[in-house]
C-alpha cells in the first residue's frame, strides 16, 4: 500500500469524525481542510479534500452539496454506522474504538 493510499484512508476517517463531531454534522472543504492540517499535519489541498468529499458520497457515507466554489459534506448514515462499528467501508480506516 502505498503512502498516499494510507494518508488517504486517515484522512477519510478523520472527515467521518470531524462531520460527527459538528453540531449539524456537516462542514464545508475548506473547514475540514483546516482541521486535517492544524490537528494531523495532513497538508492537501481544498480540491483534494472535495475528492475525498466525492469518494465518501460514492459509498453512501456522506451526502454532498456545492455552496458557491466549495463543497459541504454532511456526514449520512452509512458513515455513522462506519464510526460506530455497524458497518465497514474499504479504503476508509477503522475507527480504534467505536465513536458513537
Amino acid at each position: 500500500m502505498s503512502l498516499e493510499s494510507i494518508i488517504q484512508e486517515e484522512a477519510r476517517l478523520i472527515i467521518l469524525r470531524e462531520l460527527f463531531a459538528q453540531p449539524n454534522r456537516s462542514a464545508t472543504s475548506t473547514s475540514i481542510r483546516n482541521h486535517l492540517l492544524a490537528a494531523f499535519m495532513i497538508n492537501k489541498s481544498r480540491e483534494w479534500v472535495e475528492d475525498q468529499f466525492d469518494w465518501l458520497a460514492e459509498r453512501a457515507a456522506v451526502k454532498v452539496v456545492a455552496a458557491g466554489s466549495i463543497k459541504i459534506a454532511t456526514l449520512a448514515p452509512r458513515g455513522r454506522e462506519h464510526l460506530a462499528h455497524q458497518a465497514f467501508i474499504s479504503g476508509v480506516l477503522s475507527p480504534t474504538d467505536p465513536v458513537l
